[in-house]
């Protein structure tokens, strides 16, 4: 089984800023913007909000409302307007889709999604990040991996429900590829009672990835079984070993600023599977 961190949702280069971390604890990661996607911010719905009022004044840019949004992945059912037979599912093409090929990713593995956050609050003027607050790399969700398609070998009338989705409304690319959620997580063999896909409640505990005392969203902190000995294979992309240093029960990573799929061998990190289960069963 391979471990995939997946960087998703706005940043400072895709977006202009990072998403929104509610008062309540929780989470959205805002969807990226894309002049050719089919769906419009104020097309979709969280938890009562209007996504596009959010982006709008979250960047300040009252224009957004009406801009093309990536929703990818897209793994709330509520989020928008369904047909029958809809999955959570993820696209990916370029280079980060070639990266994950290389590293043999395939059904049965686990994307870990992460993303750029900050403190936000609602005032009279709307969404507005707390003042004073700082991002931070955070998880929001996860997705096992249950069926990959090719987009380019997918017939007229096949999946019908997945053709609203922004990786269908592009140009023929044979590295253009969908991955669809598994019906049910299953860690360690065993079935865990949770969907194959979903976002967490609230960010909290460990599903923060950037250190207490960060200097920058990129200085993580995370569990001491994730640091590689002499005869494991390190994270994809972090391959260099002065990124990493030991810190008691946790260790440290410089986390690579460029890159959006991070692959770790779960075979080599056996250590690795209590925290798992922490993080998405609470156990």
């Amino acid at each position: 089984m391979r471990l995939i961190l997946s960087r998703k949702g706005f940043d400072s280069s895709a977006g202009g800023c990072p998403s929104p971390r509610f008062p309540d604890g929780s989470v959205y990661a805002l969807p990226i913007p894309d002049p050719r996607s089919r769906i419009r911010y104020r097309e979709i719905r969280h938890q009562g909000l209007k996504v596009g009022d959010l982006v709008a004044e979250l960047t300040g840019d009252p224009g957004r409302r009406r801009a093309g949004a990536h929703l990818d992945p897209d793994l709330i059912a509520e989020g928008y307007p369904r047909q029958p037979g809809w999955r959570p599912l993820l696209g990916q093409t370029g280079t980060a889709q070639s990266h994950l090929r290389n590293q043999g990713v395939d059904e049965g593995d686990l994307f870990l999604f992460f993303g750029l956050f900050r403190a936000a609050e609602r005032s009279r003027q709307g969404w507005q990040f707390v003042k004073g607050s700082k991002p931070f790399h955070g998880l929001w969700g996860w997705l096992q991996i249950g069926e990959i398609l090719k987009v380019d070998e997918l017939g007229a009338e096949d999946l019908p429900w997945v053709r609203y989705h922004p990786h269908l409304h592009g140009a023929p690319d044979r590295n253009n590829t969908l991955y669809l959620a598994s019906d049910c997580l299953s860690l360690a063999g065993r079935d865990s009672g949770l969907p194959g896909a979903g976002t967490f409640p609230a960010m909290t505990g460990d599903l923060r990835l950037t250190a207490p005392d960060a200097p920058s969203p990129t200085h993580w902190r995370l569990p001491a079984a994730c640091f590689p000995g002499p005869d494991q294979t390190p994270l994809s992309y972090h391959h260099n070993r002065e990124r990493w240093q030991r810190d008691g029960d946790h260790c440290r990573l410089r986390c690579a600023a460029r890159g959006q799929e991070f692959v770790l061998d779960l075979d080599q990190y056996p250590d690795l599977m209590p925290w798992l289960q922490r993080l998405l069963l609470g156990s």
